[in-house]
């Protein structure tokens, strides 16, 4: 694979800081029942990267604090961890909202018959990827067979109350590009999303979140593989929003990775550029959230990524 970090640490993208940060992103690991062309974390069936269970309770002691909002649980699959009840059960018990990022296929996989079930019982948003509401789209970026237990995946949440007017139960489809271009329109796209998918399959959800493809890891060793790097980052660089600066994702988001250490976002956590505070690396066993206000970001040329055309975040677009 490509390094891609050495054509994106020199840049120009301007200097921005944290907030109090609210929203505690975990990697539990980079296990995952799939394997596709665009993920940034290069997740497969033979990634062994897991968290241990004294991280695991460290996360258990920052959501203590009462400062953290949400809890957002990714891979991976997050879903395959041992520990992913538990820390679930945990966060629910102190009153965190919990984010699952899901593949809905994990939801179809032995040893997860009751895992729609707990998430239900639980409370927690189901933020699912779809990248295409047809198979052929989705099966070429995902692996064959990826759509139709994806879509069996919805109608177990469906059944189950997820994005029913009778229930408060959240589900979140999230799109990405299939190729090197950036989203359209969000709220265009949920419309044909939510029509397409209810004329088809009979499914709902609540609403669509684009995210731009991150010229890192696998999805950009594609593009330097293709000699279409360079072009791709002009792209996401013309069509930079200064707009977006005030909302991106990492203002008031730390993310965790598997080992415990500290990053201002997952793509920094995948490039390897950890969170800096006084000029030291900080794990989650020696943070003071309240030091991290007003925290230098760490920055490089991915960064246009994320303040692109609508810009994109893990919510999905910043702006209209």
């Amino acid at each position: 694979m490509h390094a891609t970090l050495p054509l994106l640490e020199k840049t120009d993208f301007p200097a921005i800081k944290r907030s109090t940060p609210k929203t505690l992103q975990v990697n539990l690991g980079y296990r995952c029942n799939q394997q596709c062309l665009h993920c940034h974390v290069d997740a497969s069936p033979n990634r062994t990267e897991s968290m241990s269970d004294d991280n695991i309770n460290e996360v258990i002691k920052l959501l203590s604090s009462g400062l953290i909002d949400t809890l957002d649980l990714t891979g991976g699959a997050p879903e395959l961890h041992p520990k992913f009840q538990y820390l679930v059960e945990r966060a629910r018990v102190l009153d965190v909202h919990i984010i699952d990022r899901c593949n809905l296929t994990i939801l179809s996989e032995p040893g997860q018959e009751n895992l729609a079930e707990f998430l239900t019982a639980n409370q927690v948003e189901v933020v699912a990827s779809l990248p295409c509401y047809t198979e052929d789209n989705v099966d070429g970026q995902r692996g064959k067979g990826v759509f139709s237990a994806s879509i069996e995946g919805i109608k177990k949440l469906n059944d189950l109350g997820y994005a029913q007017e009778f229930s408060d139960q959240v589900l979140n489809l999230v799109y990405n590009p299939t190729g090197a271009f950036l989203p359209p329109s969000q709220d265009e796209l949920e419309t044909d999303y939510k029509k397409k998918l209810s004329d088809q399959f009979g499914i709902q959800f609540n609403h669509l979140f684009t995210i731009t493809n991150m010229p890192i890891k696998r999805f950009g060793s594609t593009l330097i593989s293709k000699g279409t790097f360079d072009e791709y980052m002009n792209l996401l660089k013309s069509a930079y929003s200064a707009e977006n600066l005030k909302t991106v994702m990492c203002r008031d988001l730390i993310s965790v990775d598997w080992q415990g250490n500290l990053y201002d976002c997952d793509f920094n956590q995948m490039l390897d550029l950890p969170l800096y505070l006084d000029g030291n690396k900080k794990h989650i066993s020696n943070i003071s959230l309240e030091d991290l206000s007003d925290n230098n970001i760490v920055i490089a040329d991915h960064c246009y990524g994320c303040t692109a055309g609508q810009g994109s975040s893990c919510g999905g677009a910043l702006t209209e």
